[in-house]
């Protein structure tokens, strides 16, 4: 056995991993209640909005792939809202832009990120909102630690909260300066809107649905609705350097409803990993899956793989730029087909591409935006994450957070909630909270798969994951990273299933990605052939990888990908958990 940072964890009772502690403490404080993995999911993604607010809010929205014990079918809970009705083209170009502003009241899709979590308590949980929400609503009232991440984003915020975002100031700067890593910091408003939303959905009677219910139309025509509404027409500044008003509207809110989707899956040796659909960026993982070749044939942390697996990333995610969008016809089958890769397989040589390369499936020739024809090469981008406004000189990407909780049923859940980040847009003072940029991620050219339309969904980067073996749900897992998640979480599993790692031992192992195609949030440039790859790497590896034309940038040892993950023997009930040190932050509990 390999030394690793912290055990793998095992038990039989149940295990909660996350990107913070206080998420997965909060979870198995759930499952130890009695609640099970679904109610669990629900409390943590409340404390997510609380305390780690430069990563995700109720403003926000969320992925999130699950299967109940009841029949071992992995599902997808889709909490990523759409475009609201005003949000067209003709509107956007009309006032001078190119591209979505990556900040500011333009930028926000619907929030899908609570009614999907009410949702799935209703339909899943077992527990009252009250017992969920309470943990989320002690943090927001009384406060919490301050992550070193938080406190980095505000000090590069500050001056932009205190000339412009003055709402955030209120929050952010209550001590005249920023929040410093571990000081305990308090959102009271966020408290006061939980409280309200829970007394109002109390006020219909003790029973469980109708209170649920009451939650989810409070949310979506309630006073948050009208709160958020009111504050989306104020003008903003954002990315473009300019002010704007947005164009979310009472009646966006009051259409949206969270849904539930069929998982898409693909068989690679003895697993069957399950993902989200083509209107987000997920089914790139499976793409990557089959492009290998069978698990046997490949040596896990070996230069031959991290280059065969990095160019497979490549044709996948150029993949992701033709032919996958909400609303679109993505010829999945096809992309996933034997054939087709057998095809894209033979484009993989032996030096590095530095082209984006989408294919033709089922004869269909792909078609890109003017924007990635001429593609950006921006070798000094961010290389993940989320960028904020482009006159903030900042040091540090945002990100969204993870989780994934098993119970001692079988039940299995992995979530990736993310958006309204507070770096992102103002804070709604009554709320305590930012709404999201994720229409970022669409283009201002018509006739594309994620060309901006109302209705329709961003194509988001969140992408948790679900794996089983012999039919039954056996291990959820995933990262934050904006576009670096179908890689790090990729390179996590193929430790798992191709090196015999232990969940701990591959969320040890050293990380790497690629930006060798466009990144999906703005300013969208690319950084054709760059390789990231953590120091931990073997320099006869990363000497091999440069011989073979990758743009090869060693980072820090300990700075990609906060990956966590559960698992479950299908046959002796033994459950366990791991996750990454990476950020001191992440971390598995259970018993």
């Amino acid at each position: 056995m390999r030394q690793t940072t912290r055990p793998t964890l095992q038990g039989t009772f149940g295990m909660a991993a996350s990107s913070h502690w206080l998420v997965a403490g909060t979870a198995m404080g759930v499952l130890e209640r009695g609640g099970n993995a679904f109610d669990a999911a629900v409390a943590a993604a409340f404390v997510e909005h609380v305390v780690e607010p430069n990563e995700n809010s109720p403003g926000g929205d969320a992925n999130i792939i699950f299967a109940s014990a009841a029949d071992n079918s992995p599902r997808v809970l889709c909490g990523q809202g759409p475009a609201p009705a005003g949000a067209t083209i003709a509107h956007y170009t009309g006032l001078g832009l190119e591209v979505v502003p990556g900040t500011g009241s333009l930028a926000p899709a619907i929030p899908g990120a609570i009614d999907a979590w009410l949702l799935l308590l209703r339909d899943y949980g077992t527990m009252r909102l009250r017992e969920v929400i309470e943990p989320a609503i002690g943090y927001a009232e009384n406060g919490h630690p301050i992550i070193a991440d938080v406190s980095a984003k505000v000090t590069e915020m500050q001056e932009m909260f205190r000339t412009e975002w003055t709402t955030s100031a209120e929050l952010y700067l209550t001590r005249g300066r920023p929040p410093l890593p571990g000081e305990m910091h308090r959102n009271p408003a966020l408290a006061r809107t939980w409280q309200r939303l829970l007394a109002e959905a109390e006020s219909v009677g003790g029973d469980r649905e109708a209170q649920l219910e009451k939650a989810r139309k409070v949310w979506s025509e309630g006073f948050v609705a009208e709160e958020i509404a009111a504050f989306a027409e104020k003008p903003v500044m954002d990315s473009s350097g300019e002010r704007h008003s947005g164009v979310l509207t009472g009646a966006d809110l009051s259409g949206y409803r969270a849904h539930y989707e069929e998982a898409l899956t693909y068989t690679y040796g003895d697993w069957t990993v399950a993902k989200s659909g083509p209107w987000g960026q997920s089914p790139v993982f499976l793409q990557q899956l089959a492009l290998l070749p069978d698990p046997g044939e490949l040596e896990y942390g070996s230069a031959d793989l991290v280059h065969l697996v990095a160019e497979a990333v490549k044709l996948s995610f150029a993949d992701r730029e033709a032919w996958y969008g909400d609303g679109f016809d993505t010829p999945m089958d096809a992309l996933l087909s034997a054939e087709y890769n057998k095809q894209r397989r033979e484009l993989i040589g032996d030096r590095a591409s530095r082209e984006l390369r989408p294919g033709s499936p089922g004869g269909r020739e792909p078609v890109l935006p003017a924007r990635l024809r001429t593609a950006v090469d921006d070798s000094q981008a961010p290389g993940i994450g989320e960028p904020t406004t482009r006159y903030v000189k900042a040091k540090t990407d945002g990100d969204t957070c993870h989780f994934d909780i098993v119970d001692r049923w079988g039940n299995m859940i992995s979530g990736t909630p993310s958006g309204g980040w507070l770096h992102s847009n103002p804070v709604i003072p009554s709320l305590g909270f930012p709404l999201g940029t994720r229409l970022q991620m669409t283009w201002l050219e018509p006739g594309y798969p994620t060309s901006l339309t109302p209705g329709h969904r961003p194509r988001t980067t969140l992408s948790p994951g679900l794996a089983l073996r012999e039919g039954v749900p056996a291990l959820a897992f995933g990262t934050p990273g904006g576009d670096a998640q179908d890689q790090w979480a990729y390179n996590f599993f193929l430790g798992v299933a191709v090196g015999g790692l232990t969940l701990q031992e591959a969320a040890d192992a050293p990380g790497w990605h690629t930006m060798s195609f466009p990144n999906s949030f703005y300013p969208r440039a690319s950084q054709p052939a760059s390789l990231y790859l953590e120091d931990r790497h073997s320099p006869d590896v990363i000497a091999d990888l440069r011989r073979r034309g990758h743009e090869v940038t060693v980072v820090e040892p300990w700075s990609l990908g906060r990956l966590s993950a559960v698992a479950r023997d299908p046959h002796t009930g033994v459950v366990s958990a791991g996750a990454s040190p990476r950020e001191m932050r992440p971390y598995a509990v259970g018993r």
